[in-house]
């Protein structure tokens, strides 16, 4: 699955729905409450998920279940015709450097006012060489935040494919090492210098941003936003185990304040900072919310009609771990804010 923050996350998957040859992915027929749900949200709102590829949609998503492999090929435009998704995250980049024409093809399958969330490939968001299947760190990444490699193999293979359909290009930066996170001064330095490199993406995608997300709550100091702010980028908030709550996390926000919010929702709290393996199973085939978190979801549609209200985009995507299943985390997440928007007037 496209998710998972290393291999060693992944389980074992059942045998994939049986698929007859030409079969083309068809959408869940929209029914009239969602429909209505989708009028009333923000226009500058862009919800939706972490990849689409998961048979278990199947009444929510999709019309039936469908094989993982024909979904992960045709499944995003019958996923973008439902009118609450009007985002998702390409999180498979992280672990191969995407093509323009593979990004291109996922242009084509959407509407023009869908937005991507993508990550950067771990070639320059990661700090460690990690092994095959175990995920392990093996040694230093001697290209981790490499500017040039990062133009080459994300940013420019991204605007030449996706265009205006950009949303973030998030660059997640994984678990830095002990030592590393002793020389912190010295790991805002390379991000200043990556970030001072990067191109302005408003000429190619008016609506585009580039985010930082992290894994280490020692990134969050006044230092990391004044590299942000310097350079034009803002934060991905990550609603993560191994960061603080979202509550504690709004002041970077606030810093960076007035701009784009871009969020991912990626693991629910109760399961831990090294739970992904824990939620995958415990959420099956990822068709219901087996653990709904309200208190984060509340403060998230805040953020949500704060950043909206001010006429500016919200990017948010939303892990099938946060709650055990993203569309009905996504629909949720909206009620939220509408209800909230109503409650205002």
């Amino acid at each position: 699955m496209q998710d998972a923050l290393f291999p060693d996350e992944e389980l074992a998957a059942p045998p994939p729905p049986v698929t007859a040859p030409g079969q083309k992915v068809r959408p869940q027929p929209v029914d009239e409450a969602q429909r209505a749900l989708a009028a009333a949200l923000p226009a500058q709102a862009h919800l939706g998920s972490s990849s689409w590829t998961y048979p278990g949609w199947a009444g929510l998503v999709w019309d039936k279940a469908y094989a993982e492999t024909l979904l992960s090929k045709q499944g995003l435009a019958a996923y973008s015709q439902q009118p609450l998704h009007r985002a998702v995250s390409i999180d498979r980049g992280f672990y191969r450097p995407l093509t323009a024409s593979q990004y291109e093809r996922y242009a084509a399958q959407v509407p023009a006012d869908f937005r991507f969330t993508v990550k950067a490939p771990s070639l320059v968001a990661d700090a460690q060489v990690r092994a095959e299947g175990s995920g392990r760190g093996q040694q230093l990444n001697p290209a981790f935040l490499n500017p040039a490699l990062a133009l080459q193999e994300f940013i420019q293979p991204a605007l030449e494919g996706l265009g205006a359909r950009i949303g973030a290009l998030v660059f997640q930066l994984s678990p830095l090492t002990p030592g590393m996170l002793q020389r912190m001064p010295e790991q805002l330095e390379r991000l200043r210098t990556l970030l001072r490199a990067l191109p302005d993406l408003r000429a190619a995608t008016p609506d585009g941003v580039i985010a930082v997300e992290v894994r280490d709550p020692e990134w969050l100091t006044p230092d990391f936003v004044a590299v942000l702010r310097e350079a034009g980028a803002t934060y991905c908030l990550g609603l993560h185990p191994k960061l603080p709550a979202i509550e504690e996390q709004l002041p970077l926000l606030r810093a960076l304040w007035p701009g784009p919010l871009v969020c991912r929702w990626n693991l629910n709290r109760l399961h831990g900072p090294f739970g992904y393996e824990e939620a995958a199973k415990k959420y099956g085939d990822f068709d219901a919310m087996l653990d709904p978190d309200p208190d984060t979801r509340a403060v998230l549609a805040q953020v949500i009609r704060g950043t909206t209200g001010a006429g500016h985009k919200a990017y948010v995507t939303i892990s099938n771990k946060a709650e055990g299943c993203a569309p009905l985390s996504v629909r949720a997440l909206a009620e939220a804010v509408v209800r909230q928007s109503a409650a205002k007037t």
